[in-house]
């Protein structure tokens, strides 16, 4: 049956979203978003000290970018909050300018991020090797473990039995239900146990005053002139790149987890839409959050916008509403939870001796650096940036000896045929002047580019140095095969064209 020949309710019921239909779908989506807002509410938290502003303006940023994100981003249950790869980026511009710099700095990226979103930036996308796309994945979950470290050091003894026992409720109470998440079954439990007995340990209240009321629109409290502009515009352009760097690695992790697909360009947009909206509304900006998006997606099993709205609506909630309890929740807890996400992110068939026997070497050293940049810098956008870069270096030094030449001579001794096979480029036709014999061949040469293709200058270059050569010597050059593509670059590029 075509849609035209469906009733208009059966075609209504059809544009629904999966969680107004499914009662199933409904429960797993509001059950994720509390648990990522639980989760959010410590992270904010830290990255404000990272960027040295007020908690609650951390709080509201992820806020803010988890509510617009929902509607405007093309990811569907990816997270966007607060984040520390931004805090770092903005952190110097803050403490030497102050927060009405910052938050104009958060609009102007995002502003950023339009432009570059409508110009196409997703699509640099394709040109990172899954060999980076594993490291930046495992590289995330030495960050994400390691961030929970210092909340392991130098704490009272109980909160060790209590990491314990939450790890264990998240293995092994699924096995008795995949209800209610596990993630949210070890808080609650946690948090009652800790309460009830009266012990002693680190809650979220310590990390920080939570905010009492939502945030209030309005300017960045600073000049409008050129002098401001020229001070956070460096600002901003760093934080719009790592911003959508994280967003779109994020978004495509996500793509394979769920087996589905996102619109990039609409992801980068969107980001740069809820900065401006976070800006606006006093936050500090922010990006995807892979760690909370492994939680609503992976832990949580969570696939709709829905999710992402609620994990927004119940942080300012949670805070708002139930402050109090909110603030008893012990760090142990969600510190279990978050060294199970990162158990659970990490890609451990990518280090098993049978995958690393078989992987080509270029690929494990790209996967190494990329994780190596990453936990020595904590910024995973610089790790990807230097993953790739030495993914391309082993490529073309790997494909720069494909190109092969080989000689016929002609019986009657007149003619030389030289052969080329393989790809030309500017690493590969760097040897490919050595591989002629000006002095021995005969009068005539004839370069046959029949099974190959000319893709750059470098490769122009190179030819018109090899009939430089022959010419010095009295003997004559001609080149033949050329595809067309190949034509149109050597005739616009050759030295012999008029």
């Amino acid at each position: 049956m075509t849609t035209s020949a469906l009733s208009p309710a059966a075609r209504l019921r059809g544009l629904r979203p999966d969680w107004l239909s499914d009662p199933k779908v409904w429960r797993t989506e509001v059950l994720a978003g509390l648990v990522v807002a639980l989760a959010l509410i410590p992270e904010a938290i830290s990255f404000s000290v990272i960027a040295g502003v007020d908690p609650a303006i951390g709080l509201f940023a992820s806020f803010t970018m988890a509510v617009t994100i929902s509607v405007v981003g093309g990811r569907r249950a990816m997270i966007s909050a607060a984040t520390g790869a931004v805090a770092l980026v903005i952190a110097p511009l803050n403490r030497e300018h102050g927060l009405g710099h910052l938050v104009a700095a958060v609009i102007l990226a995002g502003f950023f991020q339009i432009v570059l979103g409508a110009l196409g930036i997703a699509k640099l996308m394709r040109f990172v090797p899954r060999s980076v796309m594993v490291g930046f994945v495992n590289s995330l979950a030495v960050l994400i473990f390691m961030a929970q470290v210092p909340e392991m050091h130098d704490v009272p003894w109980p909160v060790y039995p209590l990491i314990a026992a939450g790890l264990a409720l998240m293995v092994f109470f699924p096995k008795v239900t995949k209800v209610i998440p596990a993630p949210l079954v070890s808080i609650v439990i946690l948090t009652v146990i800790t309460v009830a007995a009266g012990i002693a340990v680190p809650t979220v209240g310590d990390k920080g005053e939570l905010p009492s009321a939502l945030p209030v629109p309005g300017l960045p409290d600073v000049p409008f002139t050129l002098d401001t502009l020229t001070t956070i515009a460096p600002y901003a352009l760093a934080m719009a790149l790592v911003g959508l760097m994280e967003s779109l690695m994020t978004a495509k992790l996500v793509d394979d987890i769920t087996d589905t697909h996102s619109s990039k360009t609409r992801e980068s947009i969107g980001q740069g839409i809820a900065n401006i909206v976070t800006g606006f509304l006093g936050g500090m900006g922010g990006c995807a959050m892979i760690g909370q998006t492994m939680i609503n997606v992976k832990v949580s099993g969570a696939r709709t916008r829905l999710s992402t709205f609620l994990a927004g609506a119940f942080l300012m909630v949670l805070c708002i509403v139930f402050g109090p309890i909110v603030s008893d929740i012990p760090m142990a807890a969600l510190v279990a939870v978050m060294v199970m996400v990162s158990f659970a992110t990490f890609d451990w068939h990518s280090i098993a001796p049978k995958t690393l026997k078989r992987m080509p070497a270029g690929e494990i050293a790209a996967m190494a650096v990329t994780v190596a940049c990453v936990v020595a810098t904590h910024n995973l956008a610089i790790g990807v940036v230097v993953g790739t870069v030495t993914a391309m270096v082993v490529f073309a030094k790997r494909v720069a000896h494909l190109a092969d030449v080989t000689a016929v001579v002609d019986p009657d001794g007149t003619q030389v045929v030289y052969a080329v096979t393989g790809e030309l480029f500017f690493a590969s036709s760097n040897d490919l002047v050595t591989r002629f014999d000006y002095a021995g061949d005969p009068d005539r040469i004839v370069i046959d580019l029949t099974a190959t293709h000319i893709w750059d200058a470098s490769s122009v270059a190179a030819l018109d140095a090899i009939e430089t050569k022959y010419a010095r010597r009295g003997k004559s050059v001609e080149i033949i095969g050329l595809n067309r593509p190949s034509a149109q670059i050597h005739g616009r590029l050759s030295r012999r064209t008029p």
